[in-house]
């Protein structure tokens, strides 16, 4: 028959005891020193045959609980004052110790199992150090009315009304306009020097609405009188006007137009 074992690893023999104890299902302080005893050598023996390295302290568990199961086997002998030897140098019980340090093992273990698991938890946490973030921060804007006081308001508000009298008042502007007439007159002094021009050099950039459309007049004035020819190149180009030539009389002025 082949028995199969499968340890645990233990971080010292208190460990091993509370494995044993809790595996058992019994209270700390109901310890059976006996049954505790068989197991934790059973334990060692499944080690050895494993060749596993035993340390010291496991070792001097082990002869600890054979001490204590021996002293509960034997007799109990008469109690004489002068007799500790079943004592620990302390005054202590040594099964008393035991399950003392065994309770004491288990509040410790505690502590660290719920150390541990609030390591786990922070470590799922990411932090880093704490960085000026004054770059990114927007800027305050100034007060606009900062160090302003109550007389200043007054006189802003005087100027306002100033200005707003000033707007009230009513102008009467003057327009220059100028003739269809007088502007023939214009355009034929200028063929005088060219005899092709085209209709955009007859525009000035201070022209008004009223004068350019008086210019157009004008030139269909003088086609109408067979003075000038207007022709494009190609459609929405620029309109050349051209001179036929002929001398310009004195008396073309004299057409009557009457706008």
């Amino acid at each position: 028959m082949t028995v199969t074992y499968k340890l645990e690893a233990f971080e010292g023999p208190l460990d091993l005891l509370l494995h044993l104890i809790d595996k058992a299902e019994i209270d700390i302080h109901e310890v059976s020193i006996s049954e505790i005893t068989d197991q934790y050598m059973d334990y060692l023996s499944a080690m050895q045959e494993l060749e596993l390295e035993v340390t010291s302290e496991f070792l001097v568990m082990a002869a600890t609980l054979l001490s204590i199961k021996s002293r509960q086997l034997l007799p109990k002998p008469p109690v004489i004052e002068e007799d500790y030897d079943i004592w620990d140098d302390d005054g202590l019980d040594p099964h008393d110790d035991l399950i003392a340090k065994l309770v004491e093992y288990r509040k410790f273990k505690q502590i660290a199992e719920q150390l541990r698991e609030q390591e786990f938890e922070r470590s799922l946490l990411y932090t880093k150090e704490p960085e000026d973030l004054t770059p990114f921060m927007k800027a305050e804007p100034a007060n606009p009315i900062e160090g302003l006081h109550v007389g200043d308001l007054i006189k802003a508000f005087q100027k306002a009304l100033r200005k707003a009298g000033r707007r009230n008042r009513v102008s009467t502007i003057h327009r220059d306009e100028i003739s269809v007439k007088d502007r023939i007159r214009d355009i034929m002094e200028l063929f005088r020097e060219h005899e092709i021009v085209r209709f955009s050099k007859l525009i000035r950039e201070e022209m008004g609405r009223h004068e350019i459309v008086v210019t157009f007049l004008a030139i269909l004035e003088l086609m109408k009188m067979k003075q000038v020819t207007c022709f494009q190149h190609q459609l929405f180009d620029d309109i050349v006007v051209h001179w036929r030539g002929e001398e310009v009389e004195s008396g073309i002025l004299e057409v009557e137009i009457d706008y």
